[in-house]
């Protein structure tokens, strides 16, 4: 299933919860929400006193990014403001196998995310265990930032190998992502796409969803838009 995830990084905070109806109106799956500590990331966003007072005005998924050291010690927190998603980084904890499964024994559904520096490989021991993988294409911490070409690779190997096990997983991606380079994440595996600036910011949130999703349905996993851009039959821009 694809599924777009706004990031509310990119929306008017004087008039957060009716720029989540104005994209939930304009066909958005889920709503995604960046917690940023100023400390794992070099920049602060909110946290859940946030969520839960937005909680109240949308019954949306509330996909929870956690970019912030130890999360573990506020998954409970997250949790009764809201979340339905939580998302924590690998590179936060000890022992990120430890927090999904606490997230998972909670009925939450867990995600583990890696930066761009970060080798897919090490999602693979838990692959069984999570609902979804968040290959990050820009250095977290920051909305605005160009897509990182290099990072798209590392969607096609999770893919591939989940696909190897039989292991039915969404893969999510953000970081730059707009309706022109989503084609080369939705062909090399993606299906879940977070997108802050494109969404937000545009004149008409509907008309920019319903373009992603085409692009969605025109190149699937393993359409072969690499290889068209390697022979030079597709322009790529990214």
């Amino acid at each position: 299933m694809f599924i777009i995830s706004p990031s509310v990084l990119a929306a008017d905070f004087s008039q957060l919860g009716a720029e989540i109806k104005k994209v939930e109106k304009a066909g958005a799956q889920y709503i995604h929400l960046d917690v940023m500590d100023g400390i794992f990331v070099p920049n602060m966003s909110f946290g859940a006193p946030v969520i839960a007072s937005i909680r109240r005005t949308t019954s949306i998924i509330f996909d929870v990014h956690l970019m912030i050291t130890e999360p573990q010690r506020y998954i409970d927190d997250f949790l009764k403001a809201g979340a339905d998603i939580i998302t924590i980084h690998y590179e936060s904890c000890e022992n990120p196998a430890e927090v999904i499964r606490y997230i998972k024994s909670k009925e939450a559904r867990a995600a583990l995310a890696i930066k761009p520096a970060t080798p897919p490989e090490v999602v693979y021991p838990l692959l069984g265990e999570l609902d979804m993988v968040l290959v990050m294409t820009v250095e977290p911490g920051f909305g605005g930032q160009k897509m990182m070409p290099e990072t798209i690779e590392k969607v096609r190997a999770i893919r591939t190998y989940a696909n190897k096990l039989g292991i039915d997983i969404d893969i999510q991606v953000d970081g730059g992502i707009n309706a022109d380079n989503l084609k080369y994440a939705t062909e090399a595996g993606a299906n879940v796409i977070v997108a802050g600036s494109a969404i937000f910011n545009a004149p008409r949130a509907r008309d920019v969803i319903e373009k992603m999703k085409h692009a969605a349905e025109l190149y699937p996993f393993g359409s072969g838009l690499a290889e068209r851009v390697e022979k030079g039959k597709v322009k790529k821009r990214v």
